[in-house]
């Protein structure tokens, strides 16, 4: 039981330092802002790269789009509590532009509801697992799905993308995955936020122009099946992370990122034009000694909702 109390006294005391923490959190964001960097314009000549909030990142090269868990929809957290079907916003799906390719790590809302309409609209494949398929049967695109095969390189455009067999943390108190196990909903009528099952979990290689990414949007890890090193740039998703034993050791010790870019870290239910803030106890602050904790050798950069690097030619 002592791990699921610390949790709770974890949140406990969050709850009553939550003002101080947020401004604690949003001073590290400023700190650990990309354009500090003195190495901020050190992506690939014409490569760009984009945070789209939670998990979300729009990659661009030579005029080719590739998003990974796109989500701007946002649905309000009462429609998660009230088991509400939430349409993707074809609103805010206009703001993104039409992707060579989709690629999803997990099934969750909020990172595969926009996925099908994105999909539709570009006539482009998305890349995942059977959940993701059934998830675009649903919507009567199953031509656009793509089960992916664990360590093959597939080749889309100007991109090299491997998938990397992962797992989710367990984000209930360290006990267990909310909404686990397959999408397997039989109707889009019946797609409430909670039927978005998790189904198999990815981790994402990229490869353009040079560089290498790493996208882990889960917070845990299947060690042995972690084979690339050396990656450039680790796109961590955070807000799982105190759930998974040593996981930055573990995933750390295996990937030798040169540089962390934290995600994952924003509340993902208010909309992308309201005031920024912080995902429920998320710990931004802590984060730098975390990683520093392994090694200060990693450099450490954060982006702003929707903001964009790179792209100097």
């Amino acid at each position: 039981m002592l791990g699921p109390l610390r949790h709770l006294a974890s949140l406990v005391a969050f709850a009553s330092q939550r003002s101080a923490r947020g401004a604690a959190d949003a001073s590290t964001h400023a700190d650990l802002a990309w354009s500090r960097s003195r190495r901020a314009a050190d992506l690939p000549a014409g490569l760009e790269l984009q945070w789209l909030g939670t998990a979300g990142f729009r990659f661009t090269y030579q005029g080719q789009h590739l998003l990974i868990d796109p989500y701007v929809t946002r649905l309000p957290l009462d429609d998660l509590v009230r088991r509400r079907v939430v349409a993707a916003d074809r609103a805010r799906l206009a703001t993104l532009p039409d992707p060579l390719a989709i690629l999803v790590g997990h099934t969750h809302f909020d990172h595969a509801l926009d996925v099908p309409a994105l999909a539709a609209r570009a006539g482009c494949q998305a890349y995942g697992s059977a959940s993701l398929a059934r998830l675009l049967t649903l919507h009567g695109r199953p031509e656009l799905a793509v089960v992916v095969e664990p360590h093959r390189s597939y080749e889309i455009g100007p991109y090299t993308v491997t998938f990397v067999p992962s797992r989710h943390s367990k984000l209930a108190a360290g006990l267990w995955t909310p909404f686990d196990g397959e999408l397997t909903c039989d109707h889009t009528d019946h797609l409430t936020p909670q039927a978005y099952r998790c189904g198999q979990v990815w981790g994402i290689h990229v490869a353009v122009a040079g560089a290498t990414f790493y996208h882990h949007g889960s917070c845990d890890l299947v060690d042995d099946q972690v084979r690339h090193r050396g990656v450039d740039y680790l796109l961590a998703g955070i807000s799982g992370r105190r759930f998974t034993p040593r996981y930055w050791q573990r995933l750390l010790g295996r990937l030798e990122p040169r540089v962390v870019v934290p995600h994952h870290f924003d509340d993902f239910f208010r909309p992308l034009d309201a005031r920024f803030a912080y995902s429920l106890n998320v710990n931004l602050a802590g984060f730098p000694d975390e990683i520093g904790a392994v090694s200060r050798d990693f450099e450490i950069r954060a982006l702003a909702m929707g903001e964009t690097v790179g792209g100097n030619v």
